[in-house]
């Protein structure tokens, strides 16, 4: 859908003429409607949308411009930074290994990755996916990291030798670090590099053929720009090198893609149901609490059914995925803004088809 320009009042002509035609209020129309509206309010200059339900894909859009600069139209195959939702597509690899038998989720993580220093406790695969191994999370200025790391392991240099916060498996504690720690103990248990084995074993039997190594260095065809919104003003992102962090946020993708891979889980094209089923338990905590975080996802019951979701926010870019597996249905979407509310449309999406979810929730 191509879009007009200035970038900030990117739907004025576009409602105008809708509410003149009088379209009937299909759910189609209405998800136009509200991706128009939070477009509007946020000043994105793009998004991508797309919803799956069972086999099919009900509904993919692309909105806006993925390069104002030189006014390129954002289409469905537009690659936006994928930000966190990295995580999940690294833990379905980190699963395909522990169906094949070459990796344990149980044994300590130098099984695998013996660059990573051994401390006061055993760390595991499974305290890594879940984030309950105790590694830190970004310190301040880590995230404008431009440095290009070569090698998965060579990020370790930023964060490897700190203490742990605490002893793993005991409390939860979100870190981007720890999935780089996964992608090296994928690479040890493969033999392969972890680009190499994501893309054969989760993208490739998910039919993802938009999604790459978010490298500062390659030719991605048709990658968006990134962009923030500072004090009211649409400017460029800030620079950022992610390849030390690969699987924890070091990807592009489309919102097509993301359906594809949730679609592929549901399906079994990528982990076993047991593997699935790991993946989307919330994990417990010696003494009864937890969290609501499995290995890739957060889970979370609403309405009595499981909702399976994950967002990611880094430079130039916002997303969001939501799963209700009960229901067989997903729905991504995905922003080319930092510090956005993809979410907004995601939630909105979900209540238009009638899905469970989080703020809809019956008291």
């Amino acid at each position: 859908m191509k879009l007009g320009r200035p970038a900030i009042p990117f739907f004025a002509a576009a409602l105008c003429a809708a509410a003149q035609t009088g379209a009937p209020a299909d759910p189609a129309a209405k998800v136009d409607e509200a991706v128009a509206a939070v477009m509007r309010r946020q000043q994105i200059p793009a998004m991508t949308v797309a919803a799956g339900m069972g086999d099919r894909m009900v509904y993919s859009k692309a909105f806006g411009e993925a390069d104002l600069e030189n006014a390129v139209p954002a289409t469905t195959g537009t690659p936006i930074r994928t930000g966190s939702i990295a995580k999940p597509i690294s833990a379905a690899a980190a699963m395909t290994l522990v169906d094949s038998g070459k990796l344990d989720l149980d044994a300590a993580v130098q099984k695998y990755c013996a660059p990573f220093p051994r401390k006061p406790w055993p760390v595991t695969t499974r305290e890594l996916l879940s984030h309950t191994a105790g590694i830190r999370h970004y310190k301040k200025g880590e995230i404008e990291n431009t440095h290009h790391y070569e090698r998965m392991a060579d990020g370790f240099a930023i964060f490897a030798n700190d203490p742990l916060l605490f002893q793993p498996g005991t409390a939860f504690s979100y870190s981007t670090y720890g999935y780089t720690v996964v992608g090296c103990a994928v690479e040890g248990a493969s033999g392969e590099r972890f680009a190499d084995y994501v893309a054969e074993h989760v993208l490739k039997p998910a039919g993802m053929t938009h999604t790459f190594v978010d490298d500062v260095y390659e030719i991605v065809p048709h990658r968006a720009r990134g962009y923030q919104n500072a004090g009211g003003r649409v400017k460029n992102a800030g620079l950022m090198d992610s390849s030390y962090k690969i699987p924890g946020g070091g990807y592009v993708t489309t919102a097509e893609d993301l359906v594809r891979f949730a679609q592929a889980l549901m399906d079994g094209k990528i982990v076993r149901p047991g593997a699935l089923a790991q993946m989307w338990t919330p994990t417990r905590f010696p003494g009864g609490n937890g969290s609501n975080y499995g290995l890739g996802f957060s889970v979370r019951t609403v309405d009595g059914e499981k909702y399976v979701a994950h967002s990611g926010s880094q430079q130039g870019t916002s997303t969001s995925m939501a799963i209700i597996p009960e229901r067989h249905f997903v729905v991504a979407a995905l922003a080319n803004m930092q510090q956005a509310e993809a979410s907004e449309v995601v939630q909105r999406i979900l209540e238009l088809y009638n899905m469970p979810h989080p703020n809809g929730a019956k008291k």
